[in-house]
């Protein structure tokens, strides 16, 4: 017998495409909700077409949409807005993230559906929010990325970088799974439904803090400084002697000192005045650098993270996708499932958060349009209505 789940029994419908919003509903459809993902007809959500790596289906939609139902609606069409809105009639939540006022043009603003189902919770989606002069603007996650000062301090000093996944639409998305569950926690004590606004720029903003802070009335900001920490020295990647790259950081005196013993093997190093203090290491880094280079370099990989471990220093290697894949703490704490998808089976790592008092959903992505034909007939709509409604594209 299936243990209950935190979000069974609520029902979530979403306007959802690309990141942001299918990454919230699939978190919010790991912890029990019915997500119903309303998809254009023949071609769905256009992240299904991102690319062809995972047997035919891509990357990105099979991580963030498992688990959900597929409905698909023209909602130009007044059939096809006749079902959404007996969906709604009866949902619990409502998450979108269509074109800046989209949703509100088609009747969708949480006011008018407020008035026919005061228990709804709306959230919104967008890159800059519902308001302000940035609020018409189109927002992709490169576009915020850059908005929000990322670019400024990530890559080289000589090559601004992009984070190698969507970071915008991931904070955006999780803010708006937490917004959601708090809206249902209010609900439980009001009987009034939220609505719920977030934005992308303000959600990655948020993660931006300690570079506004450390550039705080006009103070020089953080450095682009490559994999190493902006602030913090040593606190990056080293090349060992036979080719390999170790990441270590220090957070503290008691861990340098430990460093230059045991690790670097020269104590004296430990109070040599241009590294005595981290403000010292972080100024004088190149002599610092090339001294811990040289050290290295007469070790292996594998030497090098021994005496880091015996000196117990943070450490880690710098794995590629093919090493994250075969984890061994992945494969030690049993991380790995299996979920189904329109391609086969295909692997699937369990939500972060290990609960003994649930098991996750961990149901299959679906193809487009696989539940249209059951939803509708949830909603009372016979065979004849539901081939009538194919006949007319509106599903």
């Amino acid at each position: 017998m299936t243990k209950p789940r935190p979000l069974d029994g609520i029902t979530v419908v979403s306007l959802e495409h690309a990141i942001a919003a299918p990454f919230c509903t699939r978190q919010l459809a790991d912890l029990g909700a019915r997500v119903i993902k309303v998809e254009r007809p023949g071609v769905g959500d256009f992240a299904r077409a991102y690319d062809t790596r995972v047997n035919g289906e891509a990357s990105h939609f099979v991580w963030t949409n498992r688990s959900k139902e597929s409905l698909t609606l023209d909602l130009k069409n007044p059939d096809a807005m006749a079902v959404l809105n007996e969906l709604l009639a009866g949902a619990d939540v409502l998450v979108q993230n269509l074109a800046p006022g989209a949703a509100a043009r088609m009747g969708l603003s949480f006011d008018a559906l407020h008035a026919k189902n005061p228990q709804l919770i709306v959230c919104d989606i967008s890159g800059y929010g519902e308001d302000g002069p940035y609020r018409d603007k189109k927002a992709y996650d490169l576009l915020i990325q850059s908005e929000a000062g990322f670019l400024s301090i990530t890559g080289t000093p000589d090559t601004p970088s992009k984070a190698g996944n969507s970071i915008a639409d991931i904070a955006a998305g999780m803010y708006a799974f937490t917004s959601i569950q708090s809206a249902l926690l209010l609900r439980a004590k009001t009987g009034e439904g939220s609505h719920i606004d977030v934005s992308m720029l303000e959600s990655l903003g948020e993660w931006m803090q300690y570079p506004m802070y450390y550039a705080f009335e006009g103070q020089t900001p953080p450095p682009r400084t490559g994999a190493s920490h902006a602030s913090i020295y040593p606190y990056g990647p080293f090349p060992a002697g036979d080719g390999g790259f170790v990441m270590l950081g220090l957070q503290n005196e008691r861990e340098w000192k430990a460093f230059c013993d045991v690790t670097l093997q020269d104590p004296a190093l430990a109070t040599d005045p241009r590294f005595d203090a981290n403000a010292k290491r972080n100024a004088n880094r190149a002599e610092l650098k090339a001294l811990i280079d040289e050290r290295f370099a007469k070790l292996t990989t594998a030497q090098v993270e021994a005496r880091l471990d015996e000196a117990k220093i943070a450490n880690a290697r710098m794995n590629d996708m093919a090493g994250l894949w075969a984890h061994p703490q992945l494969q030690a704490r049993g991380r790995w499932t299996e979920v189904g998808s329109p391609a086969g089976t295909i692997p699937a790592l369990l939500p972060p958060g290990r609960n003994k008092a649930f098991d996750y959903r961990m149901d299959a992505v679906p193809a487009v349009g696989e539940h249209s034909a059951a939803i509708l007939r949830e909603l009372g709509r016979s065979d004849a209505q539901i081939e009538a409604l194919k006949a007319s594209q509106a599903i």
